[in-house]
């Protein structure tokens, strides 16, 4: 499979290993150079405040106002996004594949221990983040890690969150093959800048009995060569202006060792050492400082692949960078601020024209009842500018409209209806019809990011959590309990899955056509209707409205309420009865016994 795998053929030392995957970085990172500058010119135009930090900056206007459609258009995205993908409280579930992960139990401590983890508020702001990506950039990258945030409480007891938490890989800090078949199989880089105190701490979670001697002398190494730059001494080859030394953000080679800082690459992915004749299936392999290797070792993932998820919004064909909604909207933009800047020129214009002065004229101020002498041939007349000019408000509405709908986001989505009168179940149509893109696209990022990256977390949950105790939601109690769970519990055959958008698309569509056929001559025909089970169709209309929690559907409920009902009713209606024959002025619960 064409770029799953990457060659290796110079070689000979561990280093020089290091600069090889340094220098695929700088090869990959060149090959996706069109695509920085088109996300760069956008995220120019989003953050803009006038049309001087844009494109728009050559036009020779004396106005600058930035309209900001594109980010209007970008904020009204990440809006609805966000709600399609959180609609509810309870919104991840489990599947189990086999018999023992299918039963309640299993299903229950996975779910319960998963909500609590998607429960904890970084995991919004983290998807949030990564989202934003998503339509900023059209590409968007997530792993997981483990991280461990207890503090030591009174009696030795800790207290914090620890486990599995998502991560956003910023899509400038990530290169892969661009022309491998899927990006699951294509090897991958991340860059990442450290200081030297975090490296000295990921250096000590990693070294063991066998490795502390090599770990000591590589940490040695590092100091030493930033030591010596420090102090202007000479660090070798190493301040050579070499391709795989080009660090992004400094100046030189030498800069960078001053600076206090160390880029780390990590490579994950299959490695094939042609010289060697040996391969790295699945291997996660760091480098420092571009030359360096820090660690080898196979990646633990039970998946057998890196766990980076990468969702891209635009797809390319034989390109996994795939475009923006926003990118090639560019343009509009810029013809909507040519046009608004242009009017508002002309409007300058016309309350202060430009004159045309003719012959001799005498020095005035151009003011109301000003007076202007003029010689016996002298003239001033005002050059008037188009006024058509003026009237481009219809074609400015329009290019705002456009924009929206070529990215998915039609004004329905922010609570404006389409022109016309129609039903209840028309406009449901309509807008299911309507918002197509805006589904398949968020569709896009639940298959490909927040499944995967969900499951990720629940794979290394498994192989690092000990037992712990969480905080659950009991909606029969109406508060939060505790239960303990183990990693046992989390073992099991099946996957996670979040039942959001491209689920509420398909039961919009189901319950608007079960509407349609209720009022139909169809439903109304007795030899039909009787085949259909009310109680089945109560469940379904229960699961679809989201109501479980509410027990509003029982079986054969109303048989029990309408006997209580009757009951009730039986009941006052004989102690009215007993009122009214009772003499007045006696109680019926009057038992005192009259006197002979």
């Amino acid at each position: 499979m064409a770029g799953k795998t990457v060659d290796i053929s110079t070689i000979l030392t561990p280093d020089t290993m290091g600069t090889e995957i340094a220098s695929m970085w700088q090869s990959w990172d060149n090959m996706r150079q069109e695509w920085k500058a088109l996300s760069e010119e956008t995220r120019r135009y989003i953050f803009a405040t006038d049309t001087t930090q844009t494109t728009n900056a050559k036009l020779p206007w004396k106005n600058k106002t930035v309209t900001p459609k594109l980010t209007q258009i970008r904020d009204n995205l990440i809006a609805n996004y966000l709600a399609s993908l959180f609609p509810k409280r309870k919104w991840l579930f489990w599947k189990g594949s086999s018999e023992d992960s299918a039963t309640k139990e299993k299903r229950e401590a996975i779910e319960n221990y998963m909500r609590y983890v998607v429960g904890q508020p970084e995991f919004k702001k983290e998807i949030n983040k990564v989202l934003t990506d998503y339509i900023d950039d059209g590409n968007c990258f997530v792993t997981p890690e483990w991280v461990d945030e207890r503090i030591e409480g009174v009696e030795g007891n800790k207290y914090g969150y620890v486990g599995p938490v998502a991560r956003r890989v910023a899509p400038l800090d990530i290169v892969f093959n661009p022309i491998a078949n899927t990006f699951n199989k294509s090897p991958k880089i991340i860059r990442a800048v450290w200081t030297l105190g975090e490296v000295r701490r990921m250096l000590d979670a990693i070294t063991t009995d066998e490795t502390k001697e090599t770990i000591e002398a590589l940490w040695n190494y590092m100091v030493e060569i930033r030591q010596k730059c420090a102090a202007g001494g000479d660090v070798g080859s190493f301040t050579q202006k070499d391709a795989y030394l080009q660090m992004d953000g400094f100046d030189s080679y030498a800069e960078y060792l001053s600076s206090g800082y160390v880029e780390l690459l990590f490579f994950m992915g299959d490695l094939y050492d042609v010289h060697g004749n040996q391969m790295y299936p699945n291997y996660k392999i760091i480098v420092a400082d571009r030359h360096k290797i820090i660690s080898k070792e196979p990646n633990p993932s039970y998946f057998g692949q890196a766990p980076v998820y990468h969702a891209g919004w635009r797809i390319r064909q034989d390109n996994l960078w795939a475009m923006g909604p926003l990118h090639n909207l560019v343009g509009m933009q810029y013809r909507i601020d040519h046009l608004e800047n242009l009017k508002a020129d002309v409007l300058d214009t016309i309350a202060y024209p430009v004159l045309k002065i003719k012959g001799y004229v005498e020095d005035f101020e151009w003011q109301p009842m000003e007076r202007i002498i003029c010689g016996d041939d002298g003239d001033v007349e005002m050059l008037q500018p188009p006024y058509q000019v003026l009237q481009l408000d219809d074609q400015l509405m329009k290019y705002a409209e456009t924009m929206e709908q070529m990215a998915g986001a039609p004004k329905e989505a922010m609570g404006f209806r389409n022109p016309g009168e129609k039903t209840m179940y028309e406009v449901q149509r309509l807008e299911n019809a309507y918002n197509r893109i805006f589904q398949n696209k968020i569709m896009q990022f639940e298959e490909y990011v927040l499944e995967p990256i969900l499951n990720a977390m629940l794979e290394l949950a498994r192989r690092k959590m000990d037992t712990s105790q969480i905080a659950i939601w009991d909606d029969e109690l109406g508060m939060e309990t505790f239960i303990s769970i183990s990693p046992s519990d989390l073992t099991g055959m099946g996957k996670l899955y979040p039942l959001a958008a491209r689920h509420f698309a398909e039961r919009a569509e189901v319950l608007q056509n079960l509407n349609t056929f209720a009022n139909s001559a169809l439903y109304a025909d007795a030899g039909v209707r009787v085949h259909i089970s009310g109680k089945a169709l109560a469940e379904m209309l229960e699961e679809f409205f989201d109501i479980e929690d509410y027990e509003i559907v029982k079986p054969y409920i109303q048989i029990e309420e309408n006997k209580e009902t009757q009951l009730l009713s039986s009941v006052a209606n004989e102690q009215a009865m007993m009122e009214a024959t009772t003499p007045g002025g006696i109680a019926p619960d009057d038992t005192t016994p009259m006197e002979a």
